[in-house]
């Protein structure tokens, strides 16, 4: 097995300030570890020496702090077989990807690990009850070089990101370990486009330069630009998250006055695949036509400076060339989520150029792969997940439900998700008494829904039972609930919102507490996909001019996710906190004797 890799100097990290003399004085650059000898090149001299040099880099994006191998559907990548059929494999976990990553770079002198944000935030609670302090230890073994910042590396706010650059124990719950501080990342956070709203400059590195033996490659690293619509006000408060094209534009000028003409954008948003199999090739039948989504946008209004992104936020798996805006292939990558799958690309340098060689249909070339649990663990990594899962036990082994199937929630590709039934009724349930706020209706933002409840047992706890831990890894957010009067026009326009707006492209389909039921004609466009004659709450039409009790979590509340209607509710009540109701619920309605099963789902008729 590899050997816990020794501590990476990080001096040169910490002392740099995003200020653009600074950056063009020291370009917070990352020298290359050391590696086996023998990287090819274009003329076969297999040690750089030649004219170009083929550079590895190995990406990965969205791990939400899954250290151990997800359960469920997120724990399986879909591949499709010769013969046109599909086949799901079990993949993930970090000692599994570790090993994976160490094993690509064998044989690759030159070589580059990036990860595209998310990696922290909405993580299961081995991680998440010490605020992702044990995912940040494990990517630094696995030697990360940069990563972009994602949506959710704002959950708890700046100063908890900084806190996760820089180390230091957490300002509330203190040092987690006897003894020990947290050291912070060794890889630098890049944020390009968050700024702060007084001084206008960015809050952390916009980028970093590697180097090795000649070769410099810039790496800016970004998040979308519509960040606080995904997060909870509080935590983006004092930022400003700037425009994704005009942000690399600006940087990739910069690196290209210092003479860095290679560059590789790792950018938080992302595209979806025509089909959700990770071998499924997004070029056919030509260059991108099997990807839509924000992202083909941003690439091909991009710079052609730029040689390579390396994307996230969708969860998806591709490795797609949209040309970019000289007409030249560029290629556009992401490797699902939750370390399932890992991104192999080629970047061809010129040495006289100093550029990235993009002359052929596909290159760079690049290719996911799959994670597999078959190959060997890294030791390192099963002692790191051993230590932090000893001090976690104790909470998250504890039993709070049984089911009697898998009830899944991230995994269910229905609008309607059995898990999302079961979340909004235990919303509910603890919000409908008087003293509580009088619900009469819960939503639920599916995005929110980070995980199945899988039957099969994680642990030794047994086929059937719910842990803590396992309640914790779908609701992860701990986000208070809060009850607010709204009208029945105001209901209407958040389900419209649902399918219009900033949703009309990717519509994003609330869960709904039992009692309220409509219809959603996929055949019309935008708000009308909504029937509003078919809008009833327990068997009576909704009236827009009567007042209604309504819960959702705090986030959606706000208006994240694009549902501002929820804004607009008056007579608000803060209530517990999302996992909270849902523990309550699965206490109350399940047992040993009578577990429970997972819902029909007749509540949103689907017209396609």
């Amino acid at each position: 097995m590899p050997a816990k890799p020794p501590p990476r100097k990080r001096s040169t990290i910490r002392r740099l300030t995003a200020t653009t003399a600074v950056l063009a004085a020291t370009a917070g650059v990352l020298t290359a570890g050391t590696a086996p000898a023998g990287a090819s090149d274009a003329y076969g001299t297999g040690k750089g020496n030649g004219r170009t040099v083929d550079v590895q880099l190995l990406s990965f994006n969205d791990l939400h702090g899954n250290l151990e191998p997800p359960q469920g559907s997120s724990g399986t990548v879909t591949e499709t077989q010769a013969d046109g059929t599909t086949k799901a494999i079990p993949a993930g976990g970090v000692e599994y990807l570790a090993n994976s990553l160490r094993t690509a770079r064998k044989g690759h002198e030159y070589s580059i690990t990036a990860a595209a944000g998310d990696l922290i935030g909405a993580s299961p609670l081995m991680t998440g009850l010490f605020h992702d302090e044990p995912t940040i230890e494990a990517l630094n073994r696995i030697k990360l070089d940069a990563t972009s910042v994602g949506n959710h590396e704002f959950d708890e706010g700046r100063a908890e990101l900084l806190r996760m650059q820089r180390g230091g124990c957490h300002p509330k719950e203190g040092c987690f370990e006897k003894g020990k501080t947290f050291r912070g990342a060794d890889f630098p956070y890049l944020a390009a486009n968050v700024t702060d709203e007084k001084t206008g400059k960015p809050i952390l590195k916009p980028y970093t330069i590697w180097k090795h033996k000649g070769v410099r490659i810039g790496i800016i690293g970004l998040t979308l630009e519509g960040t606080p619509d995904v997060v909870t006000a509080e935590g983006v408060k004092g930022l400003k998250f700037r425009d994704e094209v005009e942000t690399i534009n600006k940087y990739a000028k910069e690196l290209d006055r210092q003479g860095v003409k290679s560059i590789v954008t790792l950018i938080h948003e992302g595209g979806l695949p025509a089909s959700g199999s990770y071998n499924y090739d997004c070029d056919t039948p030509g260059a991108g036509a099997g990807i839509s989504g924000a992202i083909v946008d941003i690439a091909k209004k991009t710079t052609p400076k730029v040689d390579a992104f390396v994307t996230g936020h969708t969860h998806q798996a591709y490795a797609c060339t949209i040309p970019d805006p000289s007409g030249a292939p560029r290629t556009v990558t992401s490797a699902a989520s939750f370390g399932r799958l890992y991104t192999d690309t080629t970047l061809t340098y010129d040495r006289r150029t100093k550029d990235i060689v993009r002359t052929t249909v596909k290159s760079p070339r690049a290719k996911n792969h799959v994670v597999n649990r078959e190959q060997p663990k890294a030791a390192d990594m099963t002692r790191l997940i051993d230590r932090w899962k000893t001090l976690a036990a104790p909470v998250a082994n504890k039993p709070v439900g049984y089911i009697t199937a898998d009830i899944n929630g991230r995994g269910s590709e229905e609008y309607e998700k059995p898990l999302g039934d079961v979340i909004t009724d235990a919303q509910l349930e603890a919000l409908a008494p008087k003293d509580k706020g009088g619900a009469q209706i819960a939503f639920m933002n599916p995005g929110g829904i980070r995980s199945d409840l899988a039957h099969k047992a994680s642990g030794g706890e047994g086929d059937g039972v719910v842990t803590y831990g396992e309640a914790f890894t779908v609701q992860p957010f701990t986000n208070l609930m809060q009850v607010k009067d709204m009208t029945g026009a105001q209901v209407l326009a958040a389900l419209r919102q649902q399918v219009s707006g900033p949703n009309e492209a990717q519509p994003k389909i609330l869960q709904v507490s039992k009692g309220l039921t409509y219809t959603l004609d996929l055949t019309k466009k935008g708000a009308d996909r909504i029937v509003t004659s078919s809008v009833k709450l327990n068997g009576a039409p909704l009236e827009e001019n009567k007042t209604y009790r309504v819960t959702a979590n705090e986030f959606l509340m706000g208006g994240g996710d694009g549902f501002p209607a929820f804004k607009e509710g008056t007579n608000k009540l803060v209530a517990a906190s999302d996992l909270d109701v849902f523990i309550a619920y699965l206490q109350a309605h399940s047992s040993k004797d009578a577990p429970l099963a997972p819902p029909k789902g007749e509540r949103i008729t689907v017209v396609k």
